[in-house]
């Protein structure tokens, strides 16, 4: 591991399933394609329920649904995450036609919605609710700014009727109320600060607190199993340590702590809330590592060019893994990773004066779209570096253009150009959500209706 550098949402986003990870046997691959229209609205189709191992089992989230985890034990269920509101019913109900019936616990690794979203139904059949400390707060947070999250997951993750580009309308007010009486109706019946020592019919589990993806996130460990739940600390690539819907910072070195946490437990099974189950200590041991380094690597490189005094759109172009820690990005981007430390460190002023005044680039506009001789030659230009593959510069000529003459129908023909190849280049989950919704609203502008 390389030294450190310096001092230590209602729906979180699914990874593509697949069956568990045999021992030694090398992961399916991380990134692969979606399709541009990436509607996700039923969450309930091709479900199935994988084994694991004797008495422990878990659905398979599925459209953008976390996993809904069981470990059998004398005293009942002990489930870990319930899936999104949409998915916890079919969840449930698979699993109760499989013989759960009674549950235990209810463990949840952290406050996101796709993990929350069936907790009433596992109460209903006995089970009381264990979270960390800090998830009243957190699901406080996420109440506080339900209209926003309302409208940026719609948007990111495209839910068809909520403000995603696959239906248009902003949420209704009914709808963010729903969301936040789903919130407020999750009451933790134990919490824990550090840790916490739980016994389910002489299973013993541990709860460990491993803050990462959320502040209130937690790990659970069962050493009869040698198994470790993890949440969303890991995924098939470099985790989000910045989402583009908004969050609060994801500090990279308590991440790195909590892997390191896990690793320690010398685990020969892990699980996480979205995607497959990776058995096998040396495999664990090998993805693990490449995680935890492949963080320190981009932190420590953010660190160091902000002592020699480069500008974060400099570091966001010039930071990249090393071909042996290259973990993929189908879901969180190194670009924005580096953007999220840097801001997290020491905020949004980049020592530009301009920066300072509440009058942004828009009020010139106006002005720069005169001076380069009217909208159509913003959108032919655009067109040409669309034509030459230089994407995001046509993208950024275009917002330019349409700041300076609203709703010129040229400009928005450029912008749907360049977002159409955008998308067809893009691999990314979240990035793939907000081109799609540009591309939307470019073409609601384009729309004579």
């Amino acid at each position: 591991m390389q030294k450190i550098a310096g001092l230590a949402g209602l729906i979180a986003l699914c990874a593509c399933q697949a069956p568990p990870v045999a021992v030694g046997q090398t992961p399916p691959a991380a990134n692969p394609p979606l399709p541009a229209s990436m509607d996700f609205a039923d969450p309930s189709i091709n479900l199935s329920v994988e084994q694991i191992a004797p008495g422990l089992r878990y659905v398979v989230g599925r459209n953008v649904s976390s996993n809904t985890i069981v470990l059998d034990t004398p005293a009942g269920a002990v489930i870990i995450d319930t899936s999104r509101p949409p998915a916890s019913r079919a969840h449930f109900d698979l699993l109760q036609q499989s013989g759960v019936t009674k549950a235990a616990y209810v463990i949840l690794t952290h406050g996101h919605g796709d993990h929350t979203g069936g907790v009433a139904l596992w109460r209903g059949v006995g089970a009381k609710v264990v979270a960390h400390a800090a998830f009243e707060e957190f699901l406080q947070y996420q109440r506080m700014l339900g209209g926003f999250y309302a409208r940026r997951n719609a948007a990111q993750f495209q839910f068809a009727g909520q403000g995603g580009a696959v239906a248009g309308p902003s949420p209704s007010p009914q709808m963010v109320a729903a969301a936040a009486n789903a919130l407020n109706s999750i009451k933790p019946d134990m919490t824990f600060d550090d840790t916490l020592d739980l016994d389910a019919g002489g299973v013993k589990l541990q709860l460990i607190h491993t803050p990462g993806e959320t502040p209130d996130h937690l790990t659970v460990w069962v050493p009869s199993l040698k198994a470790a739940f993890i949440g969303d600390n890991f995924y098939e690539s470099f985790p989000n340590m910045y989402t583009l819907r908004g969050t609060r910072p994801r500090w990279p070195l308590e991440y790195i702590a909590s892997l390191e946490k896990v690793l320690a437990l010398e685990p020969e099974i892990v699980v996480p809330s979205h995607g497959p189950a990776i058995v096998g200590t040396q495999e664990i041991k090998r993805q693990f590592t490449k995680m935890r380094d492949a963080i320190v690597y981009v932190h420590d490189a953010v660190v160091t060019g902000m002592n020699e005094g480069k500008d974060v759109h400099t570091l966001m172009r010039e930071i990249k893994l090393p071909p042996e820690l290259d973990v993929g990005e189908g879901y969180g981007k190194i670009s924005w990773t580096v953007r999220g430390i840097y801001e997290g460190y020491v905020g949004w002023f980049s020592g530009d004066a301009e920066n300072m005044f509440p009058e942004g680039r828009d009020t010139v506009s106006g002005s720069l779209v005169k001076l380069a001789g009217g909208p159509k030659v913003i959108a032919n230009e655009a067109v040409a570096l669309v034509g030459q593959g230089k994407l995001v510069e046509a993208l950024h000529l275009t917002s330019i253009g349409l700041e300076g003459a609203p709703g010129d129908k040229d400009v928005l023909r450029a912008r749907v150009a360049a977002f159409e190849a955008l998308v067809k280049a893009s691999t990314n989950r979240n990035e793939l959500g907000w081109l799609n919704q540009g591309m939307a609203e470019a073409k609601k502008g384009l729309d004579p209706r």
